[in-house]
Protein backbone atom coordinates (compact mmCIF):
# COMPACT_ATOMS: atom_id res chain seq x y z
CA UNK A 1 0.00 0.00 0.00
CA UNK A 2 1.06 3.22 -0.82
CA UNK A 3 0.13 7.17 0.04
CA UNK A 4 -0.73 9.46 -2.76
CA UNK A 5 -0.44 12.53 -1.40
CA UNK A 6 1.62 14.02 2.23
CA UNK A 7 -1.91 14.14 4.10
CA UNK A 8 -2.03 10.51 4.23
CA UNK A 9 1.28 9.67 5.97
CA UNK A 10 1.17 8.59 9.29
CA UNK A 11 1.49 11.56 12.04
CA UNK A 12 4.81 11.71 13.85
CA UNK A 13 3.02 10.39 17.40
CA UNK A 14 1.21 7.74 15.53
CA UNK A 15 4.57 6.36 14.10
CA UNK A 16 5.87 7.09 17.83
CA UNK A 17 3.47 5.03 19.35
CA UNK A 18 4.81 2.06 18.18
CA UNK A 19 8.24 0.18 18.27
CA UNK A 20 10.09 0.38 15.11
CA UNK A 21 9.92 -3.07 14.68
CA UNK A 22 5.85 -3.06 15.12
CA UNK A 23 6.16 -0.32 12.52
CA UNK A 24 8.07 -2.35 9.83
CA UNK A 25 6.03 -5.34 9.99
CA UNK A 26 3.12 -3.24 9.99
CA UNK A 27 4.31 -1.86 6.24
CA UNK A 28 5.13 -5.46 5.73
CA UNK A 29 1.24 -6.55 6.42
CA UNK A 30 0.50 -4.04 4.21
CA UNK A 31 -1.60 -1.78 7.10
CA UNK A 32 0.69 1.33 6.70
CA UNK A 33 1.64 2.89 4.02
CA UNK A 34 5.18 1.87 2.49
CA UNK A 35 7.20 5.38 1.74
CA UNK A 36 6.39 6.68 -1.19
CA UNK A 37 10.25 6.86 -2.48
CA UNK A 38 9.64 2.94 -2.52
CA UNK A 39 7.19 2.84 -5.48
CA UNK A 40 8.82 5.64 -7.29
CA UNK A 41 12.58 3.65 -7.57
CA UNK A 42 10.68 0.29 -8.28
CA UNK A 43 11.19 -1.89 -4.96
CA UNK A 44 9.37 -2.83 -1.87
CA UNK A 45 9.60 -4.60 1.65
CA UNK A 46 10.17 -8.12 1.54
CA UNK A 47 11.43 -9.51 5.24
CA UNK A 48 11.78 -8.01 8.16
CA UNK A 49 12.44 -8.85 11.57
CA UNK A 50 14.81 -7.09 14.79
CA UNK A 51 18.09 -5.76 13.49
CA UNK A 52 17.18 -6.92 9.87
CA UNK A 53 15.20 -6.06 6.46
CA UNK A 54 15.18 -7.03 3.13
CA UNK A 55 13.77 -5.06 -0.15
CA UNK A 56 13.27 -6.30 -3.29
CA UNK A 57 13.69 -3.94 -6.36
CA UNK A 58 13.89 -4.24 -10.36
CA UNK A 59 14.77 -1.05 -11.76
CA UNK A 60 13.71 -0.09 -14.61
CA UNK A 61 14.54 2.42 -17.97
CA UNK A 62 13.66 5.57 -15.97
CA UNK A 63 16.44 4.54 -13.05
CA UNK A 64 19.47 5.00 -15.99
CA UNK A 65 22.00 7.72 -16.08
CA UNK A 66 22.64 9.77 -19.40
CA UNK A 67 25.53 7.10 -20.42
CA UNK A 68 23.09 3.93 -20.47
CA UNK A 69 23.36 2.46 -16.79
CA UNK A 70 21.50 2.56 -13.60
CA UNK A 71 22.12 5.48 -12.04
CA UNK A 72 24.01 5.10 -8.63
CA UNK A 73 21.26 6.99 -7.01
CA UNK A 74 19.20 4.12 -7.34
CA UNK A 75 21.67 1.87 -5.60
CA UNK A 76 22.17 4.57 -2.38
CA UNK A 77 18.53 4.92 -2.15
CA UNK A 78 18.00 1.37 -2.02
CA UNK A 79 21.13 1.06 0.37
CA UNK A 80 19.84 3.82 2.39
CA UNK A 81 16.24 2.58 2.59
CA UNK A 82 17.28 -1.24 3.71
CA UNK A 83 20.21 -0.25 6.08
CA UNK A 84 18.40 2.41 7.96
CA UNK A 85 15.29 0.28 7.93
CA UNK A 86 17.44 -2.15 9.93
CA UNK A 87 17.68 0.04 12.14
CA UNK A 88 14.38 1.38 12.92
CA UNK A 89 13.49 -2.65 13.63
CA UNK A 90 15.73 -2.04 17.19
CA UNK A 91 13.91 1.04 18.47
CA UNK A 92 12.04 1.37 21.55
CA UNK A 93 8.55 3.40 21.58
CA UNK A 94 9.17 6.79 21.44
CA UNK A 95 12.40 6.62 19.61
CA UNK A 96 13.39 7.92 15.97
CA UNK A 97 16.30 7.79 13.65
CA UNK A 98 17.55 9.92 10.88
CA UNK A 99 20.63 8.85 8.51
CA UNK A 100 23.86 10.82 9.39
CA UNK A 101 26.03 9.37 6.82
CA UNK A 102 26.25 6.69 4.84
CA UNK A 103 28.78 5.06 2.40
CA UNK A 104 28.10 2.89 -0.87
CA UNK A 105 30.21 1.05 -2.96
CA UNK A 106 29.10 0.10 -6.45
CA UNK A 107 30.95 -3.48 -7.49
CA UNK A 108 29.11 -4.00 -10.68
CA UNK A 109 26.28 -2.30 -12.80
CA UNK A 110 22.52 -4.43 -12.70
CA UNK A 111 21.65 -5.07 -15.62
CA UNK A 112 17.92 -3.29 -16.38
CA UNK A 113 15.29 -5.58 -15.66
CA UNK A 114 17.15 -7.71 -13.14
CA UNK A 115 15.57 -8.42 -9.45
CA UNK A 116 17.74 -7.68 -6.64
CA UNK A 117 17.38 -8.08 -2.99
CA UNK A 118 18.83 -5.66 -0.99
CA UNK A 119 19.60 -6.17 3.08
CA UNK A 120 20.03 -3.98 5.53
CA UNK A 121 21.61 -5.59 8.71
CA UNK A 122 22.34 -3.38 11.98
CA UNK A 123 25.43 -4.05 13.77
CA UNK A 124 24.92 -2.09 16.68
CA UNK A 125 22.11 -0.25 17.86
CA UNK A 126 23.01 1.95 21.03
CA UNK A 127 21.19 4.95 22.91
CA UNK A 128 22.66 7.77 20.57
CA UNK A 129 23.62 6.32 17.54
CA UNK A 130 23.01 2.92 15.80
CA UNK A 131 25.15 1.43 12.84
CA UNK A 132 24.12 -0.70 9.95
CA UNK A 133 25.56 -2.56 6.47
CA UNK A 134 24.12 -3.28 3.43
CA UNK A 135 24.30 -5.95 0.36
CA UNK A 136 22.24 -5.47 -2.88
CA UNK A 137 22.51 -9.04 -4.79
CA UNK A 138 20.80 -10.53 -7.80
CA UNK A 139 18.02 -12.99 -7.06
CA UNK A 140 18.37 -15.02 -9.55
CA UNK A 141 22.66 -14.91 -9.52
CA UNK A 142 22.97 -13.99 -6.34
CA UNK A 143 25.52 -11.67 -8.01
CA UNK A 144 27.18 -8.88 -5.41
CA UNK A 145 25.95 -5.48 -7.02
CA UNK A 146 26.93 -3.06 -4.18
CA UNK A 147 27.14 -2.95 -0.22
CA UNK A 148 27.16 0.00 1.96
CA UNK A 149 27.41 1.07 5.65
CA UNK A 150 25.51 3.50 7.73
CA UNK A 151 25.32 5.39 10.54
CA UNK A 152 22.04 7.00 12.12
CA UNK A 153 21.13 9.20 14.64
CA UNK A 154 18.99 7.68 17.58
CA UNK A 155 16.87 10.25 19.63
CA UNK A 156 13.89 10.46 21.65
CA UNK A 157 11.99 13.37 20.39
CA UNK A 158 10.00 15.11 23.09
CA UNK A 159 6.52 16.99 22.58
Amino acid sequence: MYVDKIEDLLSPQTVLSMSGLEFMQGILRGEIPAAPIARTLGYDLHDVSEGWVVFRGTPEFKAMNPIGSVHGGWYGTLLDSAMACSIQTTLARGQAYTTLEYKVNLVRGIPIGTEIECVGETVHSGRSTAVATGEIRGVEDGKLYASGSTTCLVMTPQG
